[in-house]
């Protein structure tokens, strides 16, 4: 029974996953012909040594998928991975915590100084930059790329729609894409090809962020996806607040996901150049993909309710794809 298991897990993740997911022989994604943190820092500390389990605790509350990711990496890597994926939640809950962008700002320039402090091997007492600090100094992580992930966070800061795809695909790679970057040097891998990939995955992974969180959005009155792709196809921001599900803001979403899946083959590209060492950063392209087969499933209904359920088999998925050394 397992090893059937397996096999429908590959069939629907592995090289033959096209015909399931709807794709073209070009590799595009086809639609259907019929349409139907805490942010500020934390007050309670955990107790000496704990600061590994209050990181890993903060993914799996808040970050599930990459928690799973970062429980595939190699041992040696593993807390690290949990520091550096704490480190990005931390920030990325700044912008839902806040009524007042000055507060935000505050906190940004918290963790500015933490890294700068970091760096000077003088961490804040707080238990995500006192492991950010261990990372670091086992793994000699690039500065550059930390704040590069505060400054795309803090300009994104902002209660406004993104202007075009590459808006969004821009504050992307400043964020997700540099978290990446980051993964792969605490693997020891330093490559041209990987860093490619990297860019892709990351922005794929922005894209399709930016469209899970548009009915939590919604609902408080907020829409961020790209204006220029809303404006082609007669969509307003009321549209989505009121959960319009007409084939016009279908046609949004789709435009928007297929840019995603263009990534993922993109990144798909490099595989043969990228190092075997590289493939355990890129686990979270099983978590795209099952998003993006859910919603080509759904005929592109952002709304849909099994959207918004927690996938039970992606730890299966996860370890399968880890097993054959695939992204």
């Amino acid at each position: 029974m397992a090893a059937a298991m397996a096999l429908s897990c590959g069939a629907r993740y592995g090289p033959c996953s096209r015909q399931l997911l709807g794709l073209s022989a070009r590799g595009r994604l086809v639609r259907p012909a019929v349409w139907g943190g805490s942010a500020a820092p934390a007050s309670s500390r955990p107790g000496p040594g704990g600061e590994v389990q209050y990181c890993a605790e903060l993914l799996r509350k808040r970050d599930y998928e990459g928690f799973l990711c970062s429980l595939l990496l190699p041992a040696e890597s593993r807390t690290s991975a949990f520091a550096l994926r704490a480190f990005n939640v931390e920030l990325a809950q700044i912008k839902d915590s806040i009524t007042q962008k000055t507060i935000g700002l505050m906190r940004m320039q918290f963790w500015r100084k933490a890294v700068e402090d970091i760096y000077c091997d003088n961490p804040p007492h707080q238990p995500v930059a006192i492991e950010l600090w261990k990372a670091i100094k086992r793994h000699n992580l690039t500065k550059r790329w930390l704040l590069k992930i505060i400054d795309g966070r803090e300009k994104n800061l902002d209660d406004r729609a993104y202007r075009n795809i590459q808006e969004l695909e821009t504050y992307a790679d400043n964020t997700h894409s540099a978290l990446l970057y980051l993964t792969l040097e605490m693997l020891g891998v330093r490559d041209i090809h990987a860093d490619h990939a990297a860019s892709h995955i990351g922005k794929a992974q922005g894209i399709v962020t930016c469209l899970r969180a548009t009915p939590y959005h919604s609902k408080r009155r907020k829409v961020f996806l790209p204006m220029d792709i809303c404006m082609l196809h007669g969509v307003s921001q009321e549209d989505f607040i009121r959960a319009n599900q007409e084939k016009n803001v279908r046609d949004v979403i789709y435009n928007i996901a297929s840019q995603a899946h263009v990534h993922l083959e993109h990144a798909r590209s490099f595989s043969k150049n990228v190092p075997v060492k590289a493939f355990p950063a890129f686990l979270y392209t099983v978590a795209l993909e099952d998003y993006l087969y859910k919603i080509q499933k759904v005929d592109f209904n952002i709304f849909h309710p099994s959207l918004h359920k927690k996938s039970t088999l992606l730890p299966l998925y996860l370890y399968i794809r880890s097993w054959e050394k695939k992204y």
